[in-house]
């Protein structure tokens, strides 16, 4: 006899509960006609259940009775080999935990028990709903007796507790799993006949042999070792009632509300502001929070007050009042190109090797002049230009305003200027609006070409000419004029023209209405200013003052901060010092070294520094020096803020111990030399980018904890954790 047909019924082990116990008498009473003396043998197990739900006691004779009939089950007179001229029968069943089988022959009345089977559940198994768990148990049985089934002379009967499984073969849907096993089960001729469960107590008996081994599992630790209990304590009420003593309750206080004395409104406006259940909230929030249970006179101006000054606050909400800064408008010229304003219409596609424009716009006339170039030119370049295209023809101007492109700053720029007597003016650092005539000129030949050459964009350097006779040649809304009748005196003819000949003005009428014409320009051009003035300043608020001394939070809207996300970035700086008032609505700020910005800003960029018991925020001072480390530059690390990979190698984001978050940067694995940042890192992201494990490299010397390293300018700290 195959030790391994009958592994289910010697693997029995030792009932230790009454469920357990009349589990087992179940599965042997199928059998009982089998076994000659049935009841004698299992006397000692059926008087156990006896008297009521008294504890299980095992003794010698019932341990004797046990393996006596498994032995029974078993032996040679029990179970005999199929016949294959007689049908079969497979009764399957399946628990939580496992899955039981039995194969028997009706031979006669009643059956014939042949081998019974049980099957473990993996835990992905144990996830199966019942009536996936209970087509499994069908699979598995038909692969462990596939030797029999499998080409028999009859159908088979497949017994199951689940009804719904005698519809499998006219079911229209199948996931992917049931329509593998559906072609598993073609190769096999059956039916599945439904058998309630009280009835299918074999194949039940037998998917349950081990379930108590399962559910029976070791107590697991809910709550991390680390973690405290402790009850939460509302200290604050009992400041408030300690200090009512001192200081009576006024009696204008609501009789709902509790009078908080002064020396607690802080404390509680501190917690009602900036607890995590609260989240910063405004002022109109934060005392309906605090007014629906506490008050005091003048409450919600001390509040505004209180929350004015957080630091916090300011560096990462977002403004919602207008941009500070009224109109402030260049001067207005007195002739044709005096005053000029040049910029770089850039990132064009190819066309005859050009890609870029100098666009150079007369601030008197509106004329303009177009100088294509294949690149983007240097400094000398640029003043090469302007002398050929601009002031060999018009003079040399008094002033010319740019942006601050490396251009416009280089020394060669400011000597060539110098040389000529030409005045400078840059724009405030982020802020295109002071070159407006120009930035607006370059929308209009962007949009003049996009017309000429939409659909053959690279032909766009044959049509540049036309785009400046026709910016020329139109009425500017500013002066009345066309520039062309501004600085010629005429307008050219844009169509034939078959007037008769006349006899040539007088030359003193000729500038006299020169003159004139200028004159008009002059005036139209003042009322031009006047009325963008007043349009623009319905849209921008009151122009703050500051003075040199002053705390200012600086606006992150155009610097390049190195976060993650951009959208979690904060929205202001610093703060930095005022140095210097450079205008009206322009201030030079104090910047550390490291910035590499330009230090004039438009005041719309800058929001003040409120103080108060909120303002935790010191100016930034210069960065602190690099540390020497076996003869590298290294820098202290505040903490790691992100991961990569990059070319099968791991880069984090580092944050460095005094720079600002405009100089962060990506490192490798190897310029860190404090293993503990990397590893606290990945404890708090654990989903991020990771260096896959192996050894430490050969030659591989630790530094000092918490420094990076830096290369060439770029900081690269060796991690210094302090």
């Amino acid at each position: 006899m195959d030790e391994k047909k009958v592994d289910a019924v010697t693997g029995w082990k030792k009932p230790v509960s009454r469920k357990d116990l009349q589990r087992f008498l179940g599965f042997a009473n199928f059998y009982r006609r089998f076994i000659r003396n049935f009841s004698l043998v299992a006397a000692p197990l059926t008087t156990m259940l006896r008297g009521g739900h008294k504890k299980l006691v095992w003794n010698l004779a019932a341990e004797q009775a046990f393996d006596k009939l498994k032995t029974l089950f078993t032996s040679a007179p029990m179970l005999k080999h199929p016949d294959p001229s007689l049908p079969f029968i497979v009764e399957v069943d399946a628990s939580d935990s496992g899955v039981g089988a039995v194969l028997s022959q009706r031979q006669g009345n009643p059956a014939k028990l042949f081998p019974c089977a049980y099957f473990f559940l993996s835990p992905t198994e144990c996830n199966y709903d019942v009536g996936n768990r209970e087509l499994l148990a069908i699979k598995l049985a038909l692969e462990e007796w596939r030797h029999w089934l499998e080409g028999a002379h009859h159908p088979f009967i497949v017994l199951t507790d689940h009804r719904n499984l005698e519809y499998l073969r006219t079911a229209k849907r199948l996931n992917s799993r049931q329509a593998r096993w559906a072609l598993f089960f073609s190769r096999f001729c059956f039916t599945i006949t439904y058998r309630p469960g009280s009835k299918n107590g074999k194949a039940d008996a037998l998917s349950r042999l081990f379930e108590k081994e399962k559910t029976q599992s070791d107590p697991q630790t809910i709550l991390n070792p680390s973690c405290i209990l402790a009850p939460i304590q509302w200290d604050i009420e009992e400041d408030i009632r300690q200090a009512s003593r001192s200081e009576p309750t006024p009696h204008n206080c609501p009789a709902n509300r509790v009078f908080v004395p002064e020396s607690c409104r802080d404390r509680l406006i501190r917690w009602a502001h900036t607890s995590l259940a609260t989240g910063h909230p405004g002022t109109a929030r934060t005392y309906h929070l605090l007014g629906e249970r506490y008050w005091w006179p003048r409450m919600e101006p001390e509040i505004h007050a209180f929350i004015q000054s957080c630091s916090l606050c300011a560096r990462i909400k977002s403004p919602r009042s207008l941009p500070a800064g009224k109109l402030e408008p260049l001067p207005i010229p007195l002739r044709p190109w005096s005053h000029l304003s040049i910029d770089f219409l850039t990132d064009l596609p190819p066309s005859q090797t050009f890609t870029t424009i100098l666009v150079v716009i007369d601030r008197f006339s509106k004329a303009c002049k177009l100088v294509p170039f294949t690149t983007i030119p240097t400094a000398f370049q640029t003043a090469e230009a302007l002398f050929t295209h601009v002031f060999r023809n018009f003079g040399i101007p008094e002033d010319i305003v740019s942006d601050r492109g490396p251009q416009f700053t280089s020394s060669v720029w400011k000597a060539f200027m110098d040389k000529l007597g030409i005045t400078v003016s840059l724009t405030s650092g982020h802020h295109p609006e002071a070159n407006g005539q120009v930035e607006r000129l370059n929308q209009e030949i962007g949009r003049l070409l996009r017309h000429y050459c939409h659909d053959q964009q690279g032909e766009w350097s044959h049509f540049l000419p036309w785009a400046e006779y026709s910016q020329n040649s139109l009425r500017s809304s500013s002066t009345g004029l066309t520039p062309f009748q501004c600085v010629l005196g005429y307008q050219p003819p844009l169509f034939p023209w078959n007037a008769e000949r006349t006899d040539a003005p007088a030359v003193d009428d000729w500038f006299t209405h020169s003159e004139r014409a200028w004159e008009q320009t002059h005036a139209r051009l003042g009322l031009a200013v006047r009325r963008q003035k007043a349009q623009a300043d319905r849209h921008r608020g009151e122009t703050p003052l500051f003075n040199p001394g002053d705390r200012v939070w600086l606006s992150t809207r155009d610097l390049k901060l190195r976060l993650p996300c951009c959208k979690l970035s904060p929205q202001f700086v610093g703060p930095f010092r005022i140095l210097q008032r450079i205008n009206n609505v322009t201030y030079k700020l104090l910047l550390p070294r490291n910035y590499r910005v330009s230090p004039s800003f438009h005041v719309s960029l800058l929001r003040p520094v409120i103080p108060g018991p909120l303002d935790d925020a010191s100016p930034l001072s210069s960065p602190p020096p690099a540390l020497d480390i076996d003869g590298s530059p290294a820098y202290k690390v505040n903490t790691i803020v992100d991961s990569r990979r990059r070319r099968g190698h791991i880069q984090y984001l580092v944050d460095w111990e005094g720079y600002g978050p405009e100089e962060r940067s990506w490192v490798s694995t190897s310029d860190i030399l404090d293993p503990s940042l990397i590893t606290d890192f990945h404890s708090r992201r654990p989903e991020r980018p990771a260096p896959r494990p192996r050894g430490r490299p050969p030659g591989r010397t630790l530094g000092a904890p918490g420094v990076a390293r830096r290369e060439k300018g770029s900081v690269t700290p060796v991690a210094l954790h302090l």
